[in-house]
């Protein structure tokens, strides 16, 4: 004859199961008889065992957990409020890195424009030094100031612009 299987873990026959405790706390409730009190009887009645689940039943540690479950909406708020502080500091930070990079783009523009026409500046200033001594380029500056070589003729005509500096290309010198 084969030997009977096993009761499955969770059934109340296992002893030392989380379940065969409950039904053994739950029978034991049910045996409680309350005390017959007489009425002429003055003492107070006995205060009734706590029952498994009541609250003086629980153990330091379930108030604690229950305490702490208790507190979690308002460490949900404090995350949620830190967490909206960082959105809002990041929004900033990236409104802040775009105007930056917005405005020094404009101040390089400008600056390097400027840069460039320093730079045709110097240009034309190495140019007119390199030529003050050059004999052909100070007598193009005379004609165009209205002087004559000694030994030229001078003839004017009915159209010819009113000041002799008209004539010539005049060249910025910064």
């Amino acid at each position: 004859m084969d030997p009977a299987p096993p009761p499955p873990p969770h059934s109340p026959d296992v002893p030392g199961t989380v379940t065969a405790q409950v039904a053994a706390a739950r029978s034991a409730a049910q045996q409680v008889v309350p005390e017959q009190i007489s009425p002429d009887d003055d003492s107070t009645p006995p205060e009734p065992a706590p029952a498994p689940n009541s609250p003086r039943s629980r153990t330091p540690a379930f108030r604690w957990r229950w305490r702490s479950v208790q507190r979690l909406p308002v460490t949900l708020m404090l995350a949620s409020l830190l967490a909206g502080l960082g959105i809002v500091q990041l929004s900033f930070q990236l409104g802040l890195m775009t105007y930056r990079s917005v405005t020094w783009t404009q101040e390089t523009r400008a600056t390097q424009s400027r840069v460039k026409g320093l730079e045709e500046d110097v240009q034309v200033l190495q140019d007119a030094q390199r030529s003050a001594n050059d004999p052909n380029y100070l007598e193009q500056l005379a004609r165009c100031q209205g002087f004559v070589g000694a030994n030229e003729t001078v003839v004017v005509a009915p159209n010819a612009p009113a000041t002799p500096s008209d004539n010539c290309d005049v060249r910025r010198l910064p």
